[in-house]
């Protein structure tokens, strides 16, 4: 199957489960997880209409966009995997969404950096809602004060909540428990659910979900 064929699926599935959860079928966005793959393999999703993508490292991501993004503007790109304070400068220039704010020192860094480039990328909090101590993300008894430490201290605007749940789980209850934190937080948006678990997290609410092999491939 090809690209295409898969991004018509993953599309159509995330209707079919928007539509069954009593939702409205544009509610969801689709971040399609190009990491790994190159320029050449993300082109035809571009094609076929694809416009929001999410890598992993900021490195990788700086090798393939910006010519991908002078081929098609406004392509939207999100950074999903987790941010090194020594990559902070890169990631604000170069991404529109930041979704792994996770800790008080990168939190600090990329508003830093926000105020410097005089640019605004959209920010997220990840959680660990798993309590998985190799896993990066926020404690979930930590998220409330958090987002208020982002917000009121640093004057960052938090746009939602994300999180990864462990894979042998039910990823049930740790989207049920990422959208009671965001409501708790004041945050609106939840970035949950992959390639496995997409339809379960447009159940529960999720505003994106993150889907790489999926309509890629295995990598």
């Amino acid at each position: 199957m090809e690209v295409e064929e898969r991004l018509n699926e993953v599309r159509a599935r995330i209707r079919k489960a928007s539509v069954n959860g009593g939702r409205d079928v544009d509610a969801v966005t689709l971040v399609a997880v190009s990491k790994t793959f190159d320029a050449n393999a993300i082109r035809p999703a571009i094609a076929a209409g694809q416009r929001v993508f999410g890598e992993n490292r900021v490195q990788e991501a700086q090798g393939k966009w910006p010519a991908l993004r002078e081929e098609t503007p406004g392509l939207e790109l999100h950074l999903i995997g987790p941010l090194q304070s020594n990559k902070t400068a890169e990631a604000v220039a170069l991404f529109d969404v930041i979704e792994t704010i996770d800790r008080e020192k990168i939190a600090r860094a990329v508003a830093a950096e926000m105020h410097r480039q005089s640019r605004q990328p959209r920010l997220y909090v990840q959680v660990n809602t798993g309590l998985e101590p190799q896993k990066a993300g926020i404690v979930p008894d930590d998220v409330k004060a958090f987002v208020a430490f982002c917000c009121d201290e640093l004057g960052l605007s938090v746009e939602g909540l994300m999180c990864i749940p462990p894979v042998d789980e039910n990823p049930g209850p740790h989207f049920a428990l990422l959208a009671k934190l965001a409501k708790e937080a004041g945050v609106e948006r939840l970035s949950m659910g992959m390639s496995g678990d997409y339809e379960i997290a447009v159940a529960f609410g999720a505003s994106s979900v993150r889907v790489g092999s999926a309509i890629f491939g295995t990598r």
